[in-house]
């Protein structure tokens, strides 16, 4: 079975760090010529993928700018999962789940199982019910083939509290930050993957300070880093291996704004022109 990380690091090698948002939020879809509803979602999704395929291997739809339309929204959102995956572009699901038991498998069951309606290559979870209320998820992603990105350092201030706090539970781990003791958890199930790139990943916001939270090279060396934060956010493509160091090859870039706002005529030229830019970034 190839697994999602082999997937990752083919995607990456051919089509560089950029990974384009599919965030069909109210405004944008005004800006585009389409109404504000389920249609007008499906309408953009299905557009932002026409632009993508062939010029970068990810993309990542935001699960609440679709949920928001209710069941025509899922529906929406689930034809623009399966066009994307068809067009050969890996699908991140950003719903950024997180819970216990059996509603936690629900969700995995939903984002990841083959032939699911919803399916996707990987989703985004959090993991602050406690990190090892994810560990069935995470093996089950694995077993499946399929990936997850944990939230580890976000970029929302209010997040700092929680995610810097020092692990204080008389384990090994005690005197770490969250956010780090997250990363170790997460790339201690990597270990023994093939290839050079692990299945299970975490979101690290590219506008944060992540020795701050813990997150050094030595932490997330073979973990894939999602990292929002590029773009309209601040962050920018030049600066990618100063942020990501020695990891910076197995960053996936996201950027929404930046790249949509250049409405329907002219997206495929800002994902080309993007996407350039953070392979002059890689190779300088």
């Amino acid at each position: 079975m190839i697994t999602f990380g082999q997937r990752l690091r083919t995607a990456l090698d051919t089509y560089g760090a950029l990974c384009v948002g599919i965030d069909p939020h109210e405004s944008l879809l005004t800006a585009w010529g389409l109404t504000p509803s389920a249609a007008g979602a499906r309408e953009l999704g299905l557009r932002v993928v026409d632009a993508a395929a062939g010029r970068v291997g990810v993309v990542k739809p935001q699960v609440a700018f679709f949920e928001q339309y209710g069941s025509r929204g899922i529906a929406a959102l689930e034809d623009v999962q399966a066009a994307a995956r068809a067009a050969g572009l890996l699908v991140i699901a950003d719903g950024k789940r997180g819970d216990i038991g059996s509603t936690m498998a629900g969700y995995t069951s939903a984002w990841l199982s083959p032939g699911s309606p919803l399916e996707a290559d990987a989703v985004t979870l959090s993991p602050y019910l406690g990190p090892d209320s994810l560990i069935e998820s995470l093996r089950t992603a694995l077993r499946l083939g399929k990936g997850a990105f944990v939230l580890a350092a976000t970029s929302n201030p209010e997040a700092a509290t929680v995610q810097r706090a020092l692990v204080d539970d008389g384990s090994a781990d005690e005197g770490q930050r969250v956010a780090e003791r997250v990363a170790r958890d997460v790339g201690s199930l990597n270990i023994g993957l093939p290839g050079s790139l692990g299945s299970l990943g975490v979101v690290v916001g590219a506008t944060v300070d992540r020795a701050a939270f813990g997150l050094t090279d030595i932490v997330l060396a073979g973990t894939p880093v999602l990292a929002p934060g590029f773009g309209a956010q601040g962050a920018d493509p030049a600066d990618l291996r100063t942020l990501f160091g020695y990891g910076a090859a197995n960053v996936v870039a996201n950027e929404s704004r930046s790249i949509l706002s250049a409405g329907p005529a002219g997206i495929a030229a800002r994902v080309d022109e993007r996407a350039a830019r953070y392979e002059g970034s890689l190779r300088g």
